[in-house]
Formats: structure tokens, sequence, C-alpha cells
């Protein structure tokens, strides 16, 4: 086990991380403070770049017609499952 001496000086930046968001890339680089300090603030720095992400790319809240079509066409299957069609009698 390695002694830590007091006055060696410490790296500064002992945290850092890329993000790759589809063909974006991002780096988050946390350097003052001590290790839990510099976790907080990479912590802060990349849930503000996801949010930012996730504001640039958001799906538009309308909803295609396409997908309520799909809903009102296996009602109409389920229907017809449920109630099977009449037979006539058939005469000899």
């Amino acid at each position: 086990m390695e002694e830590q001496i007091p006055d060696a000086p410490q790296p500064k930046s002992r945290v850092k991380a890329s993000l790759r968001l589809g063909s974006e890339t991002y780096t988050v680089n946390a350097s003052t403070g001590i290790l839990s300090e510099q976790l907080i603030a990479m912590k802060e720095e990349s849930m503000s770049i996801l949010k930012s992400f996730i504001t640039k790319h958001n799906v538009p809240n309308d909803v295609p017609d396409e997908a309520m079509e799909d809903e009102s066409s296996s009602d109409n299957e389920n229907t017809t499952a449920d109630n099977p069609p009449k037979r006539t009698k058939q005469t000899k």
C-alpha cells in the first residue's frame, strides 16, 4: 500500500466522461474540488447535456392518424373474434 504525501501535487482532474448520443459526442471534464465534488459536477453537467439533447431531438406531441387507425382495426378484429358469424340453416 502506497502512502500519499500531503504536499505532493495531486492531479486536478480525476473525473472524465464521454457521452455519445447518436452521432454527437460530448465530453465532461470536472477539474476542481475533491473527488466527490468532481463527481457531483460531472453528474450535473451530464444531466444538462442529456436534457438539451432530449429537448433538441424530441418527437412532436402530435400523434399521427395511423396509430389510431391501427388501434381501431385491431378493435374490429377482436370484435369479429368475439362474435362469430351467424350460420344459416342448410336444407337437405
